[in-house]
């Protein structure tokens, strides 16, 4: 349910998308957040929104315009069409049947919000900024979707003793 409207690059470092409707639990309705572009999307949004979008119909240039549109028209409008959400799940499922086939069934977009969860916490983002880039209302809820590798106690570990000593090396400052 983007729009081109929801990338705002004038937003921070890497520009941010307004999620707007955002799953809610236990139908609780949309979860708007402002999620920041982390890992280079914003290249890749940009990509889209100058190389790619413009081949799916005039309405480029429409701040309303789906971001993601069909190739479909509208047919009251003439313009694109929202993709579905079935669209994209079979799409991501074709993908990984095609290139993964031994995930097949088993990576879902469910599943990419684990992964990218996890993938944050195992490069250092503390889980606060998790929770709300996944738009969590509880830490707990959070905590269920990391998933921790082998290693992570011992490497923890070594990086609090590494804080302890740099504090000592350095007077407590």
């Amino acid at each position: 349910m983007l729009d081109i409207r929801d990338w705002r690059p004038d937003l921070g470092e890497h520009g941010k998308l307004h999620v707007r409707f955002g799953k809610g639990s236990r139908k609780r309705g949309p979860k708007p957040r402002l999620v920041p572009a982390i890992n280079s999307v914003d290249s890749l949004v940009s990509w889209w929104l100058t190389d790619v979008r413009h081949q799916f119909g005039d309405d480029w240039s429409n701040p309303d315009a789906p971001m993601l549109p069909s190739e479909r028209r509208d047919p009251y409008t003439g313009l694109c069409g929202r993709i579905g959400d079935d669209s994209l799940r079979r799409g991501l499922a074709n993908a990984v049947a095609l290139w993964l086939p031994d995930w097949s069934c088993r990576l879902t977009p469910h599943g990419l919000r684990h992964y990218c969860a996890s993938s944050l916490y195992l490069r250092g983002m503390d889980l606060k900024a998790i929770q709300e880039v996944l738009g969590h209302d509880w830490l707990s809820t959070t905590t269920r979707y990391v998933h921790v590798h082998d290693g992570h106690v011992e490497r923890a570990w070594e990086a609090a003793n590494d804080r302890v000593s740099a504090r000592l090396l350095t007077g407590g400052k």
